[in-house]
């Protein structure tokens, strides 16, 4: 093996990774199941069951949607239970990334770094955008009218005619503002940032039950039928859709398609893992952070999904806040105003969690000297808290959220997503096969059947993404290539220390 192809592939064992997490980079831990939990559903019941609902419903598979939460539900099970294995055994911070550098070597560490940076980069941008409309709905009903211009992202991208078209606005300032606020929380503290939380998380939880229980008895079976209006399909192969309907741009419909962008709505379960350094008991309290988030999340956001189709004709359906302005049509003023209320604290939540979430990626990237340690690794003396980076995600994030339309970031952040959950499910095999008598508090069940499951579901729904995400994902990871090549390799802690 050559020196170059020696030290792209090389590999951190489990004791230089628990040995790198200490000193004066180190998180304080404090979080236990019940904290974890909370931040897995913080993440995940938001911008998903609020907003991105509503995108699915309409533009690619009606009251399917339903089944498309079942489909990226169990495609989300099986990484779930690989990436409890993984945080069980290497309880620091860096989720997926530290897991590939465990396990594929150097150059795939980073490339799944890289690609987590823009799942919750670009996640949290969505949500931020999400945010600002339910303000936005939520300032309408107590009679309060901020202009137009400052309350969008100058353009929009119109799935009948394929095209983006200009909106008239300036910037969305509600989200370049929710993204500021939340900045600071987050730099004060992890204690802090966790119980805000789990306030917040209680409370729609209590919103999401109450549109459940409140919204059956307005369910009108006839908006069901059709159930699938698109098909059950919607499988592509870089953008040439294979099996089922495809819309006038190009982009696939039907049951599959939607789940390829509902599953957006559970990318929060594995920032439970980016927290497991700061968890007191990891090796037992993550997974049950990881799957009990996940099981909960995926029976809510069916029973909603079934509310809002059977309230509101598919075609009829809001995209920007579905479910507040459903009820607004059943003539419930109040439920409106609880909806959009909860929401509200609900999208929050699930903004904190992924700005919670980045700069830990960039911590443990840093540690290992891919980035600049001096800013990216810099951790508060007084608040723990990498705060440089905390900062500098706060700032894209917000910039971000104000000037690019929902539908061009929903779509974005879940290719890259899918692609670190295919690389930690085939991490488990290679760890298995590799390091087979390192401890593992949780083992993933039913290997290597489980993994490889999540590997083709993962694959099914990255092919049943447009191909303009595709060309996107490319950009991103040359753009990786580039600075890993130009900068990481060179300071890399791992490769000086192979010569």
């Amino acid at each position: 093996m050559t020196p170059l192809r020696r030290s792209l592939l090389a590999k951190k064992s489990g004791e230089l990774l628990l040995r790198a997490a200490g000193g004066a980079y180190a998180l304080r831990p404090i979080l236990g199941p019940l904290q974890l939990t909370s931040l897995g559903i913080g993440a995940i019941i938001g911008a998903g069951i609020f907003v991105i609902i509503g995108v699915v419903a309409k533009d690619k598979a009606g009251a399917a949607t339903m089944l498309s939460f079942v489909v990226a539900g169990t495609a989300c099970g099986f990484a779930a239970l690989c990436y409890a294995e993984f945080a069980s055994m290497v309880p620091i911070a860096g989720s997926a990334y530290t897991y590939a550098y465990a396990t594929l070597g150097e150059l795939f560490a980073w490339i799944i770094g890289w690609d987590l940076l823009l799942e919750y980069g670009v996640g949290a941008a969505s949500v931020a955008h999400g945010w600002s409309h339910y303000f936005v709905d939520f300032l309408g009903l107590l009679r309060i009218v901020l202009p137009p211009a400052f309350i969008n992202a100058p353009f929009d991208f119109d799935p009948g005619s394929g095209r983006f078209v200009a909106t008239g606005a300036i910037i969305d300032l509600p989200a370049l503002l929710i993204s500021a606020a939340l900045t600071i929380i987050l730099v004060i503290g992890i204690k802090r940032s966790a119980n805000f939380n789990f306030f917040m998380v209680v409370i729609k939880l209590a919103v999401v039950l109450l549109i459940i229980a409140v919204g059956v008895f307005y369910i009108d079976p006839a908006n069901w039928h059709p159930f699938a209006p698109y098909g059950y399909a919607g499988v592509s192969l870089f953008g040439k859709t294979l099996i089922g309907q495809h819309g006038a741009g190009g982009e696939p419909l039907g049951m599959m398609a939607g789940a390829a962008v509902v599953f957006y709505a559970y990318i929060g379960f594995d920032s439970v893992s980016t927290h497991a350094e700061e968890a007191r008991n990891p090796s037992r309290d993550v997974p049950i952070g990881i799957i009990g988030s996940l099981l909960l999340c995926t029976v809510l956001y069916i029973a909603v999904a079934a509310v809002l189709t059977g309230m509101v004709p598919y075609q009829q359906i809001d995209i920007d806040a579905p479910l507040a302005k459903a009820f607004s049509r059943t003539g419930l003023p109040w439920a409106h105003a609880l909806v959009s209320l909860g929401a509200l604290t609900g999208i929050t939540s699930v903004l904190m969690v992924l700005m919670l979430s980045q700069p830990r990626i960039m911590l443990a990237m840093a540690r290992d000297g891919l980035l600049p340690n001096v800013f990216f690794g810099a951790v508060h003396p007084r608040f723990r808290t990498p705060w440089k980076s905390t900062i500098l995600t706060g700032t894209v994030v917000g910039l971000m959220g104000a000037l690019l339309p929902l539908r061009m970031l929903a779509e974005l952040v879940n290719i890259g997503t899918l692609l670190a959950f295919v690389i930690v499910c085939a991490a488990v095999l290679i760890m298995r096969r590799t390091n087979p008598e390192m401890p593992r508090p949780f083992r993933c069940p039913l290997v290597p059947l489980v993994p490889l499951l999540g590997i083709a579901f993962c694959l099914l729904l990255m092919f049943s993404l447009p191909v303009e995400n595709w060309l996107r994902l490319i950009v991103w990871l040359l753009i990786g290539f580039a600075i890993y090549f130009s900068y990481g390799r060179r300071h890399s802690v791992l490769g000086r220390t192979l010569g």
